[in-house]
């Protein structure tokens, strides 16, 4: 597989250029770390000193990871070689707290760059992106739900990486029903809660590479409601912290199996048992499911970009290899000379349409961002609720039309490389594999559809997609009195 090449120009473009990112967010009251004025000059230096992070550190662990795999041995998870030091420096570089908020230890940059942090890391490795990813979902469900003692104690060591976090929710019998769990949560005397229960597929559940794992376990008190209206939320530490807030005594947690799957291999996906494990409740006693979606949102967003991703490493996996595999000859070319496949008119076509989705997905997502800024901290109240409301139609948009065309995106680009795609050691097969995950996990897409469908376009009579419809509308009037720009040359293919 060729090397990455972190396309920070094009995504430094998409900010300054098209979006024009720099006053509209400098327009915005002060951000979360009291920075004014344009944040773009030090984005730029940020985003880069990401693709340098991403294309250094963790591409060189793709390919290795994935044939290595997690393992579980005497009831410890071993990821595999590098993973642990990759992480080591990703905790260094303050990367887990490029957006959180500098009240609990991070840095409070717009969510763009979080985004295209995002996208990066899924495009040098798949699979090491979901550790960071999922305890930032933790984060902010901690963050929006949790008490003052359990935020306190938690968010800065989750906020700087150095504890990580997972979320618990599948059970055998309860996928995407989650009102069919069975997880019990029974209070103790002194306010803590005795989790008993077994999960499966729970991502990043166990390993080494952190002090600590964070779950947050949906489950039922005594008390419960049959359905969706009786599930709580439960903290479950794997440590339990002491006084100084130090990783103490091995709470009653295991990791029963891992299962061996298609993709993500250098990802632990476990079968967790909780064996009157100690926890603490998140929000109120059942109303865990709501709490719970602050954070399955969050990853929803994070898991559409992963398919963004993929795509971004598929096309210049594809085209790297059409400008050097030499088959045949152009149509109406004459000599004995093969040429590149790239002169072929259906690997360009394969190829656009990669370029097509990374282009405009990535446009698309950094809006969704600058919209995440104004419901954040627009002063308007109703221009809050807009943003909001943007956001929460096009959360099921990203996490399904995303990791679809990530998974189109990957084929195409081992379509390019005919039998070699097929195979290991060009790397093709691979995005293949650890693409397809994303159409399944947090929420199937089809379950998106049905949020999109049976939720999101009748909330407030459908005034959701109307408002976002109108901006459409409006864009599309304002550009029609734009005259066209003059042809230029252009190299094929795009870098």
């Amino acid at each position: 597989m060729p090397a990455y090449h972190p396309p920070t120009e094009e995504m430094l473009a998409l900010l300054e250029e098209v979006l024009q990112a720099g006053p509209a967010l400098a327009a915005l009251p002060l951000s979360p770390d009291g920075a004014e004025g344009d944040p773009l000059p030090l984005l730029r230096d940020v985003l880069e000193e990401a693709g340098r992070f991403a294309a250094g550190a963790l591409a060189p662990l793709n390919r290795s990871g994935d044939e290595e795999g997690c393992r579980l041995e005497n009831g410890v998870v071993r990821v595999p070689q590098g993973f642990t030091e990759a992480y080591a420096a990703f905790v260094a570089g303050g990367w887990g707290g490029l957006s959180q908020a500098p009240e609990w230890g991070g840095q409070g940059l717009p969510r763009a760059a979080q985004i295209l942090l995002d996208e990066m890391m899924a495009s040098a490795n798949f699979s090491f992106g979901l550790f960071p990813g999922l305890t930032r979902g933790a984060v902010e469900a901690i963050e929006r739900h949790a008490s003052e003692d359990l935020k306190a104690r938690y968010l800065p060591k989750l906020v700087s990486g150095e504890w990580c976090g997972a979320m618990a929710l599948t059970e055998p019998q309860a996928g995407t029903d989650l009102g069919l769990l069975r997880t019990r949560a029974e209070p103790q005397p002194d306010g803590s809660l005795r989790v008993t229960g077994g999960k499966i597929f729970i991502t990043a559940g166990d390993h080494e590479m952190a002090e600590n794992i964070v779950h947050l376990v949906l489950a039922r008190l005594p008390d419960a409601p049959p359905g969706v209206r009786g599930i709580s939320l439960v903290l479950v530490p794997k440590y339990l912290p002491d006084a100084e807030g130090r990783p103490g005594a091995r709470n009653a947690m295991s990791v029963g199996a891992l299962e061996r799957k298609m993709g993500i291999h250098a990802s632990p996906t476990c079968v967790m048992n909780y064996d009157g494990a100690t926890g603490w409740l998140v929000g109120a006693p059942h109303r865990g499911l709501a709490a719970m979606f602050t954070m399955m949102n969050a990853e929803r967003l994070f898991v559409g970009i992963q398919g963004l991703g993929i795509a971004e490493a598929a096309y210049q996996g594809a085209v790297a290899y059409a400008r050097e595999r030499r088959q045949g000859r152009a149509a109406g070319e004459k000599g004995e000379a093969a040429q590149p496949i790239l002169v072929h008119p259906d690997v360009k076509r394969m190829l656009l349409t990669i370029r097509a989705f990374t282009g405009a997905g990535r446009a698309l997502a950094l809006w969704v961002a600058l919209r995440m800024e104004e419901a954040a901290r627009h002063p308007d109240p109703a221009a809050r609720a807009e943003a909001e409301g943007h956001v929460a139609l096009l959360t099921p948009v990203i996490k399904a039309a995303f990791t679809d065309l990530g998974f189109e995106a990957a084929v195409l680009g081992q379509q390019v490389l005919g039998g070699h795609g097929y195979v290991r050691e060009w790397g093709m097969e691979q995005l293949v594999r650890d693409a397809r995950i994303a159409q399944i996990y947090e929420g199937t897409n089809g379950v998106q559809a049905m949020d999109l469908a049976g939720r999101k376009l009748s909330v407030e009579d459908g005034a959701l997609p109307a408002r976002f419809f109108a901006l459409v509308r409006a864009e599309i009037e304002a550009a029609g009195g734009t005259p066209a720009p003059r042809p230029t040359p252009r190299r094929w293919p795009p870098r």
